[in-house]
């Protein structure tokens, strides 16, 4: 009998249960990245890019990149961010020089009415890489705001 409890106490643990938070806290759930995928060669829109606030390429990571070059690894954020399944890749490359980066965005989740995700950014000069760590949550606007 006791064997029988664990095991239905495990299934039901890994059974996809949504909810995360625990008592007392925020409201957190996992959800999934919008299906719609980003539209084929279109720049995402100016106002989207500057409500990132310099993403973590706005931070030591991004030190000595052109404007050029941020503005593509803001780009890479935001389409990691809103459009990519947890764990995929958004590359980008600077069209003058060796730099190069890829952000990788986590599951998203919820937490109250914001979706959320963890996220990596790797600028690569040459052959090093430097990596930064953030989270943003997305605005109404569909903006994504990263939290400090």
């Amino acid at each position: 009998m006791k064997i029988r409890l664990a095991l239905v106490s495990v299934l039901l643990a890994v059974s996809g249960c949504g909810t995360l938070g625990k008592g007392g806290g925020p409201d957190v759930t996992v959800t999934q990245p919008p299906a719609t995928p980003p539209p084929s060669g279109a720049k995402v829109a100016a106002t989207i890019i500057s409500a990132m606030g310099g993403g973590l390429v706005g931070g030591s990571i991004g030190a000595g990149l052109s404007d050029a070059e941020k503005r593509s690894a803001l780009e890479a954020e935001y389409k990691a961010l809103e459009y990519t399944a947890s764990g995929q890749k958004v590359t980008w490359k600077s069209d003058r020089s060796a730099r190069y980066g890829e952000v990788v965005a986590a599951q998203p989740y919820r937490v109250g009415s914001q979706d959320c995700r963890q996220y990596t950014h790797t600028v690569f000069t040459g052959t090093a890489g430097a990596t930064a760590r953030g989270t943003a949550c997305r605005n109404a606007d569909g903006s994504w705001t990263p939290l400090t």
